[in-house]
């Protein structure tokens, strides 16, 4: 009985994955707001378990900008992804990149990226 009840713990538990780890940052300036470039590594296996995104944040938790992620890149690591057109205020010095994964959601923990205007 002992033994079943340790089967059913583990199998309905969820597994909880590691986090993905933003590797590098850039980002550059444009008339039409900013333009970043994040190299994320995480050991995507597959559609079950992928870095499916990350955001631009400020300070103060405020989300400026969103890149999906649509698949997993398990043979590519790390890697990079782009977005363009995020808004910063102009007295805003330094954002934040927080990644995510399709099983864990949105890390704790963000990346800080300090500004070149």
């Amino acid at each position: 009985m002992r033994s079943l009840m340790i089967l059913l713990v583990t199998t309905s538990s969820p597994a909880f994955a590691d986090p993905a780890h933003v590797v590098e940052i850039g980002a550059t300036p444009a008339a039409s707001g900013w333009r970043f470039d994040v190299t994320l590594e995480h050991g995507d296996t597959g559609w079950d378990d992928y870095a499916d995104g990350w955001r631009v944040e400020l300070a103060d938790g405020t989300i400026v900008g969103d890149r999906p992620l649509a698949h997993p890149h398990e043979n590519e690591q790390p890697f990079t992804r782009s977005t363009s057109g995020v808004m910063i205020p102009q007295d805003v010095t330094e954002v934040f990149i927080r990644a995510r994964t399709n099983v864990d959601g949105w890390a704790e923990t963000t990346t800080a990226f300090t500004l070149s205007r």
